[in-house]
């Protein structure tokens, strides 16, 4: 099972890493610690990770409309994790299109 659900593709990471051109940023599994996500980022894009810090968010609250009435809930927890690479190493998300 990996690690790694998803690279971070936002705006505002898009900005972080013009002003850091070597951190890039991941969604992790919640159970996930530093040593697993560095491991897993350098098998899977070859490069050699420097450090990773880890921060943990709740998702986005839910609220549908049914028959019974309206039904809130909340979705699952997620880490997000910023890896900083090696300088002259580069990951690049968008190879594998």
């Amino acid at each position: 099972m990996s690690i790694i659900i998803k690279p971070l593709v936002t705006e505002k990471q898009a900005k972080m890493t013009e002003k850091q051109p070597n951190r890039y940023g991941f969604v992790v599994r919640p159970e996930a610690n530093k040593l697993e996500i560095k491991k897993e980022v350098e098998s899977l894009y070859k490069v050699t990770v420097v450090s990773v810090n880890t921060v943990r968010y709740a998702g986005k609250r839910q609220a549908r409309y049914t028959k019974a009435g309206l039904v809130k809930g909340q979705k699952n927890a997620f880490k997000k994790a910023i890896v900083t690479v090696k300088d002259g190493d580069q990951i690049d998300f968008y190879s594998n299109i």
